[in-house]
């Protein structure tokens, strides 16, 4: 259905409207049965994604979500029922930054009179791992929002993304990679058993946002983990198919994946990375918990089903 500008209608503001998860939400209340106000937060409004959400009645609105901006974030979740928080590690690679920006976002929220917060978290790598893995940083800043939100004394839940299928489409994010000889292989530091929770986190992320915010009891407190549990045998095997290329998982040692990797980033974000996949592989991605379940006819597109639809001439190019 279109989007309401009924002012009976729940008001839903989102950040990150023009990105992967916050795009992805309001995709999931556009197509709702539901009639909904949407205002969306960018910094850039002039943005094709931003412009083509404005032409759907989305309320764009230009704003900078940083430390030194709070007071025009309170004022712009002012009126909102709803909003959905997420930041972008990857944007500027600082934990302590990420954290305290979640937590303003949580602080803004609660001085505007919002009623509901929906999070996007990850899990907690040290806690999972009993200490062992201390270094996963843009797991943990996360995780270290989700239990101040829960403190809050707000309504808050805590949706989170799994491994993004789309991510693999992308030569630059991509563990699938063409060999010397023109084959193709997942290159990981870890066993091909290794499970990932793989979500198309462009289709289907905003779907279990949706779920949460349509509850007939708002699920304060809880924690929603998204995905299809898969193996890397099993990844590989479904694109293989879909493709027709052959694709295999080939496990390098993890001292040869930091020095691959440290030519890219820099060594705090090796440590991340090479800490993320290795607690992945010993206590899973959410630490053994199962995926949430996903209730009405639409369902999350599976692995395979997106691979035969995707475009993956970018990685899988011949030459």
């Amino acid at each position: 259905m279109t989007i309401s500008q009924d002012s009976s209608a729940p008001l839903v503001a989102v950040v990150g409207a023009a990105g992967v998860q916050g795009g992805s939400v309001i995709k999931a209340l556009v197509n709702s049965n539901k009639p909904y106000r949407i205002r969306a937060f960018t910094r850039d409004p002039k943005k094709p994604a931003a412009q083509a959400l404005a032409a759907q009645g989305v309320v764009i609105v230009s704003l900078s979500i940083t430390l030194e901006n709070a007071k025009e974030v309170v004022k712009a979740f002012t009126g909102a029922d709803v909003v959905f928080l997420v930041t972008n590690f990857f944007e500027h690679l600082d934990a302590d930054r990420e954290t305290a920006e979640g937590k303003m976002m949580i602080d803004a929220a609660k001085s505007a009179g919002v009623a509901r917060i929906v999070w996007s978290g990850l899990p907690n790598c040290a806690k999972i791992s009993n200490g062992k893995y201390t270094h996963g940083v843009h797991f943990d800043g996360k995780a270290a929002v989700s239990e101040y939100g829960r403190q809050c004394g707000v309504p808050f839940a805590d949706v989170q993304c799994g491994y993004y299928a789309n991510d693999m489409l992308n030569p630059k994010r991509s563990p699938i990679q063409r060999k010397e000889d023109g084959s193709f292989a997942m290159i990981v530091p870890v066993d091909a058993g290794t499970v990932l929770p793989v979500i198309d986190a462009v289709g289907d992320y905003g779907l279990y946002v949706r779920q949460v915010i349509e509850a007939a009891v708002f699920p304060d407190g809880e924690e929603f983990r998204t995905g299809e549990y898969l193996t890397l045998r099993e990844i590989a095997a479904q694109v293989s198919q879909a493709t027709g290329k052959r694709i295999v998982v080939e496990q390098i040692p993890l001292q040869m994946f930091r020095e691959a990797i440290a030519t890219k980033m820099p060594p705090h974000i090796v440590l991340d990375f090479c800490d993320v996949w290795k607690c992945t592989e010993e206590f899973g991605f959410y630490g053994g918990k199962p995926i949430s379940g996903l209730e009405g006819e639409r369902q999350p597109v599976t692995l395979k089903r997106f691979a035969a639809e995707a475009d993956w001439s970018q990685v899988l190019a011949s030459g």
